[in-house]
């Protein structure tokens, strides 16, 4: 699917993490590419997570997945809304949604999620901390706009769910198939289901915060650490006060922190295989026989196309001229000449052909049998 009238540099200058904007059908032509049942399908399985949300008056309770088929059947005339985490990875033409926001870096798009309401089925007025865009795939949905909010913002005593205690709508929308809200971090905002069959995709953005970043580079950093390394004074003095912590003491310490993470070398190489990192690692999609360098080489002769798994996470960061570090699900490997080549190519393009003079390089079919055989590429995804 791509857009037809939608101006991505007006949107980024205008909107980008600034206000929230209503898009009627930007769509070429709008296709739902999911039905309810294949949804519901997707909620009862032991590796997609999901939640079921029902409403009873203004309280709200939440069931986490893998639900039971028989679940369904069972919920009644009370507004219920079906969510699932996602999507993206398992069925191929909602990851297709994903192409047309491509003006915006891969390495902050995260997944699509997808949820199914009954009539006035929501889940209640919230936040986000990260940019989003609310496509209405099938039925209608009703959505209020608020103020900005932060974590200070007073929140419902909810175990599960993270509704806002007072919210107050500014701006109201309905929105019909194929409409499109863009909605900022920190803007509140509640959707209800206008009739039966609503169905909304929410394609959000990774936004890592100074916290995630500090602690989860610490805790990378650590295990690399020496109690060898350790604070040195054989310059020490006598001192006026013993009870002062010098100036120079503080230089020193502070000196031992900083230096070791003001590595941007080692900052760039830990921050893209962390975010590089497959939203459910453990889940296993390496084929069911590796695939050996020279089989492989013959597939590529005969322009069989290269397709990534929806669900891996691909980007590079440069070194030099012609020299990249590539990151694919949470691994680094340097590139040169035309493995660097290849690996903007994998970076950029969902599916490829490689091109002859590549096919001739073994360091290039290597590099590519090991993503194959790790699950990260395939001729074929399911």
């Amino acid at each position: 699917m791509q857009f037809k009238n939608f101006k991505t540099e007006a949107f980024l200058r205008d909107y980008w993490q600034k206000r929230p904007l209503l898009i009627r059908n930007p769509w070429q032509q709008w296709q739902n590419p999911l039905s309810p049942d294949e949804l519901a399908g997707l909620a009862c399985e032991d590796h997609v997570e999901s939640r079921l949300i029902t409403q009873m008056s203004d309280d709200w309770n939440a069931e986490h997945g893998p639900l039971p088929a028989t679940r369904f059947g069972e919920l009644g005339k009370s507004p219920w809304t079906l969510l699932v985490q996602a999507v993206d990875h398992h069925v191929p033409d909602v990851a297709a949604l994903v192409d047309p926001f491509r003006f915006i870096p891969n390495w902050r798009i995260d997944d699509v999620m997808v949820s199914y309401a009954s009539d006035a089925g929501g889940v209640g007025p919230h936040f986000d901390h990260y940019d989003v865009f609310l496509i209405q795939g099938l039925g209608r949905r009703r959505w209020q706009i608020g103020g900005m909010c932060d974590d200070h913002t007073p929140l419902r005593s909810h175990e599960d769910l993270l509704l806002l205690a007072d919210f107050e709508a500014t701006q109201e929308w309905v929105l019909d198939p194929g409409d499109m809200l863009y909605i900022p971090p920190g803007i509140a905002h509640n959707g209800v289901a206008v009739g039966k069959d609503c169905m909304t995709y929410s394609i959000g953005f990774r936004s890592p915060s100074r916290k995630e970043l500090i602690g989860n580079w610490c805790d990378d950093l650590l295990p690399t650490l020496t109690d060898d390394d350790r604070y040195r004074d054989p310059d020490l003095s006598v001192q006026s006060n013993p009870g002062e912590i010098p100036k120079t003491a503080i230089d020193r310490l502070h000196a031992m922190l900083t230096e070791t993470l003001n590595d941007r070398a080692a900052f760039a190489r830990w921050f893209g295989e962390h975010n590089s990192t497959p939203r459910y690692p453990d889940t296993d999609w390496r084929p069911e026989e590796p695939i050996e360098t020279e089989h492989l080489r013959g597939l590529l002769t005969a322009d069989h196309p290269l397709l990534r798994n929806p669900a891996s996470r691909f980007s590079f960061v440069r070194e030099e001229e012609d020299e990249l570090l590539l990151f694919v699900d949470g691994e680094s490997f340097p590139c040169a000449a035309e493995t660097a080549a290849v690996a903007k190519m994998l970076c950029a393009q969902d599916q490829f052909v490689i091109n002859p003079e590549w096919q001739k390089s073994d360091a290039v079919v290597t590099l590519l049998a090991g993503l194959y055989n790790r699950g990260s590429l395939s001729f074929d995804w399911r």
